[in-house]
């Protein structure tokens, strides 16, 4: 066991968090301490990783108005003097930062005084947290390729984490819809579904023919407050559709699905690709930095999914796009061989590659790939 601990900083959301909670095992299982640095959103991190030693600081997010401004500096101030402090008692090897506004003060502190330091970025642009602190960090880790930034750190793609559940999935065969076999259609929205998943997909899916509709095998997450309606649009179409606000066998669901209905979050994407699976994505439009849009558009050029924007999508075009691609089997099995290209599912392994490297010692694996000047 490595006796000065590697150190993640994260804010307290799942997208930040769970790439977070797979380096932490991953670290684990090379013989580090590890501890994490979060707000009080990460507290449940240490139920899920044993053998994580959880620290909560404060941290100010930028609102609107000069008074919001003003406390999120103040809090920001107090949490980086409390992070200083704990840097110097747990003396770390290295820290690893995951963006939010939670990771701002310890990426700071590190800096300050001189901690070996790597950035992980789950988005297809930087956020907002880790643009501040690129010019103080000497790694920064990518989740899509060719990003760039402007700093002098050097920028290696590594992917983005995904649970172990989904990465031994990675061989998981697609099979396209056949021209009378079901069709296994899933629609997700992140953690709590999304409501214009529930308004829109239940209405395209009642305009295709009726032959197409017989085959229908739709499995949808919906809000609590979506729940019945949704379940009423698909009676009333006579389509078979298992609903629910949560499923917690979602790795099996994507293993299963022919097409995939979903927001374009960093974790959900990351497990589309690491499966292979085509998708029909929806950015959400009011995501920090409209970073769900350049994810999107990324899969979208290479070819592994179809975008479309909060706007244009209507019944009537979904319906349109599923009747062609119904339609064009080949097409699906173009896109999921293209997403499935596109997955890393040794994205921990090699952050962990990075964060070792940081910290002086020997990775013990391959050379990472994806390294470039920025």
């Amino acid at each position: 066991m490595n006796r000065r601990p590697i150190i993640l900083a994260a804010g307290g959301t799942g997208g930040h968090m769970f790439p977070a909670e797979a380096l932490a095992r991953e670290l684990l299982t090379r013989g580090w301490q590890v501890a994490l640095v979060t707000d009080r959103r990460g507290e449940a991190f240490g139920d899920r990783v044993a053998g994580v030693t959880l620290h909560r600081i404060r941290a100010g997010r930028l609102g609107e108005g000069v008074v919001a401004k003003m406390a999120a500096v103040a809090d920001m101030a107090l949490g980086t003097l409390a992070a200083g402090r704990l840097l110097r008692a747990l003396a770390p090897a290295a820290i690893v930062g995951f963006g939010g506004y939670p990771s701002v003060p310890t990426m700071l502190s590190a800096s300050r005084l001189g901690i070996a330091s790597v950035l992980h970025e789950q988005n297809a642009i930087l956020g907002r947290a880790n643009r501040l602190l690129a010019a103080r960090v000497g790694t920064i880790a990518t989740s899509f390729p060719g990003m760039r930034a402007n700093t002098r750190a050097r920028i290696v793609e590594v992917g983005n984490p995904v649970r172990p559940e989904i990465a031994a999935l990675r061989h998981a065969a697609y099979t396209p819809p056949g021209p009378e076999g079901p069709i296994q259609i899933l629609v997700i929205g992140g953690s709590q579904g999304a409501r214009i998943l529930s308004a829109v997909v239940p209405a395209a899916l009642a305009l295709l023919d009726p032959a197409l509709r017989k085959r229908l095998q739709v499995v949808q997450q919906a809000r609590s407050e979506d729940l019945a309606e949704v379940r009423r649009s698909y009676q009333a179409s006579g389509i078979a559709a298992e609903t629910a606000t949560f499923f917690d066998d979602i790795p099996l669901r994507l293993q299963r699905a022919q097409i995939v209905v979903s927001r374009a979050g960093a974790s959900t994407v990351a497990e589309l690709t690491t499966i292979g699976r085509p998708a029909i994505l929806v950015p959400y439009r009011y995501a920090v930095d409209d970073h769900q849009t350049a994810n999107a558009r990324a899969l979208e050029g290479a070819g592994a999914a179809w975008m479309f924007g909060e706007g244009g999508f209507t019944p009537e075009r979904i319906a349109a796009a599923l009747t062609s691609l119904l339609a064009t089997p080949d097409a699906l099995s173009h896109a999921a061989a293209a997403s499935h290209r596109l997955g890393r599912p040794d994205a921990a392994g090699h952050l962990a590659d990075l964060a070792v490297i940081a910290a002086g010692g020997s990775n013990g694996h391959a050379p990472i790939q994806g390294e470039h000047a920025a």
